[in-house]
């Protein structure tokens, strides 16, 4: 499965990194007919792969959601053109999150690669990071209260609406589960850039102690407390539910993920 899906990516890239060169709203790629291409693509795999996935237009707090879940659902450090057009389909659902493994010391290595003058440099890269991080947070958190509201709002409506066929209430709720799913993958990613953040301050304080690393610390602590405005989102399993990470005992998985 893994090697169709990698099949798939190889012919894609190329494309997609022109398509990035350019950079809109909160960091991703500017709207492109490409751009627009790939994300009907994910949504046609995320169907094919019995997840979470509904043909109904998004609302345009539905797309401010997706524009500001970008930068989370994409790695923090650098990475080659042909690796970042795999991370585009991943974010895009083109390919399944399952496939890429997160790895905590793979920032401290990016950072750290190649030649560098002094060592503060890479404790500022680190320090902007973590407050760009954490910065984007409300935001987020904000647009995806009143999504949830929305959907709330969606669900309590279906009982009432006799026009509705069993397409259109499915497409409801596939949406609804679509948007919670979104949430909490943004949620799990940002604990996940976090421990690579921390990861990586560790092992600079350790190979070149400066006092540049109170700074860093100070950044931490700052994402980790905007990190707690996506908690009350939703419950505590919904990673879980949404096949995000493996369930605990006795929970159930409502959406696979590849």
């Amino acid at each position: 499965m893994r090697s169709r899906w990698t099949g798939a990516a190889l012919l894609l890239a190329l494309p997609l990194v022109a398509a990035c060169a350019q950079q809109g709203d909160f960091g991703r790629p500017a709207p492109t007919a490409w751009n627009s291409l790939i994300d009907a693509a994910g949504t046609l795999a995320a169907r094919e792969r019995a997840e979470a996935a509904s043909l109904f237009p998004f609302t345009e707090d539905e797309r401010a959601l997706r524009d500001r879940a970008w930068r989370f659902l994409m790695p923090a450090r650098e990475r080659g053109v042909f690796e970042a057009a795999l991370d585009n389909l991943t974010r895009a659902r083109v390919l399944p999150v399952g496939w890429r493994v997160s790895d905590p010391s793979a920032y401290y290595e990016a950072i750290t690669a190649g030649p560098f003058r002094s060592p503060i440099s890479r404790y500022r890269r680190l320090s902007d990071d973590l407050v760009a991080d954490g910065r984007l947070i409300p935001a987020f958190a904000e647009t995806a209260s009143r999504v949830v509201r929305a959907d709330l709002t969606r669900l309590q409506s279906l009982p009432f609406i006799t026009t509705l066929d069993d397409r259109d209430v499915r497409s409801a709720a596939m949406r609804v589960a679509e948007n919670r799913c979104l949430i909490a993958w943004v949620r799990l990613e940002t604990g996940a850039r976090s421990a690579s953040y921390r990861y990586a301050l560790e092992h600079l304080l350790v190979a070149a102690p400066e006092e540049e690393a109170v700074a860093s610390e100070r950044a931490l602590a700052f994402l980790d407390s905007r990190r707690t405005l996506l908690g009350p989102l939703l419950p505590a399993d919904a990673e879980a539910r949404c096949g995000l990470v493996p369930p605990g005992p006795g929970e159930t998985v409502l959406v696979r993920k590849g």
